[in-house]
């Protein structure tokens, strides 16, 4: 039986990957070229769209942890990202063409996996089907899907930040570090002083900001709002945000700056760099005016300006089945950002457990969830039975039950939990996935 996928982002790719590994016939639809996204920029599958890092490595965070149980389930998309590292501190950052180049090819050569490039506006009625459309999902198909699951989509607003050309940046007006020394010199800081701040905060607030059409409101993932929207909380916001100094030291001054401005590369060659956590929805002129007051960017040429899109998921906690499948029609499966998961991280490890339950349904066998201890199923668990209504959920250590053993050393409890972790996925993956 033939198993069609709907979306060819990181969580629709990881399926496919999954079910070709399982045996299975795999039809891979991807609208791109044809139709693109307010976001995408390419046709190529497992674009990065936002951010070129899919966050931290370190197994004290969910999203290390949570890599960490990808690389145990053979993810293709850890495969790539390990193949175009860029330096990152102690995050995972990639070359986002190289990335994309990977999984692109890595799918095309699987001789099980045909990739159709269409828009579907309807889920198929026969057969197995896996919806991992992602937050941009084509207004058509959004419009099906609504009809399906009997419940209105729900949506918040992301983000994208700006890249500048290495070449136009003045590194006179900074250095190079990470916070606390982690990663070596993988971050420029672009130092601002107290009046350039105060310059700076000032004009974003009276930025112009692209205006959202009369029927829409302006809802944002906590986790990534506008750099503007920040500013609007107070002038010190930013300071405990993305321009927080905390941990950095002026080797000019022997001092902590005031202020500062991250750039992280966003090439191998280091020819491009992005503006960490500047995701913003001031227009194009407004952007290129209020960032280029930080003394580093003066002359800055942006190749990528910031932009806004809308992200819809549906409320899982109503609609799905801890399996990912719909609870009225079990046949369909839903992956990725469009089941209330947040981050690149998080979308492709859905994606790897769409696959292994779409293989199982496929040959009779018994849907299966990893383990509430492991960082999938307690994610898994959250997204498929919150009380309430469903907001984006990051993979955090918050969401995993606590150890038998009070531990009061918060870095040693995560250690215990991750570890613990690692084995509940291993005992998984040998006593349920390779029986």
């Amino acid at each position: 039986m033939r198993v069609s996928i709907l979306g060819g982002g990181l969580a629709g790719c990881e399926a496919a990957w999954r079910l070709a590994k399982e045996g299975l016939k795999v039809t891979l639809y991807e609208m791109r070229p044809f139709k693109m996204t307010p976001a995408h920029r390419t046709d190529k599958l497992g674009e990065l769209v936002c951010s070129n890092t899919l966050g931290s490595t370190e197994l004290t965070s969910g999203a290390g942890l949570l890599k960490a149980e990808m690389n145990l389930l053979g993810s293709l998309v850890m495969e790539a990202a390990k193949h175009a590292a860029v330096p990152a501190g102690s995050a995972l950052g990639v070359d986002r063409e190289i990335f994309a180049d990977y999984i692109t090819h890595a799918l095309e050569q699987e001789p099980l996996i045909e990739i159709v490039r269409k828009e579907v506006d309807r889920i198929p009625e026969e057969g197995i089907v896996i919806v991992a459309t992602g937050p941009l999902t084509s207004e058509k198909l959004a419009k099906h899907i609504r009809e399906l699951v009997g419940y209105d989509l729900l949506y918040f607003y992301d983000a994208v930040s700006p890249i500048v050309e290495a070449d136009s940046v003045d590194f006179s007006k900074g250095f190079w570090g990470s916070r606390y020394g982690k990663g070596g010199d993988d971050y420029f800081n672009c130092v601002l002083t107290e009046e350039d701040y105060k310059k700076f905060y000032e004009e974003l607030l009276r930025g112009q900001k692209v205006e959202l059409k009369d029927f829409e409101k302006e809802i944002y993932f906590e986790g990534c709002l506008p750099v503007e929207e920040l500013a609007r909380r107070g002038f010190r916001t930013l300071l405990f945000g993305p321009m927080k100094p905390v941990g950095l030291k002026d080797p000019k001054t022997g001092k902590q700056p005031f202020a500062v401005l991250q750039l992280r590369k966003e090439n191998r060659e280091g020819t491009l760099l992005s503006l960490v956590g500047f995701q913003t929805r001031l227009t194009y002129g407004e952007q290129k005016r209020i960032f280029r007051l930080i003394p580093c960017l003066k002359n800055a040429t942006f190749v990528r300006l910031g932009s806004m899109h809308r992200n819809t998921f549906i409320q899982s906690n109503r609609v799905l089945t801890p399996f990912l499948n719909l609870r009225k029609k079990e046949s369909v499966f839903f992956a990725g950002q469009i089941i209330g998961v947040e981050g690149y991280t998080a979308s492709a490890a859905t994606g790897i457990l769409a696959g292994i339950n779409a293989s199982r349904f496929v040959k009779g066998k018994p849907l299966t969830v990893p383990p509430a201890e492991t960082m999938l199923g307690a994610l898994i668990h959250y997204v498929t039975s919150k009380e309430g209504e469903l907001q984006p959920m990051n993979p955090v250590f918050g969401l995993l039950p606590p150890l038998e053993e009070k531990i009061k050393d918060k870095r040693k409890r995560k250690e215990l939990m991750a570890l613990r972790a690692l084995d509940k996925m291993k005992e998984w993956i040998e006593n349920v996935l390779n029986e």
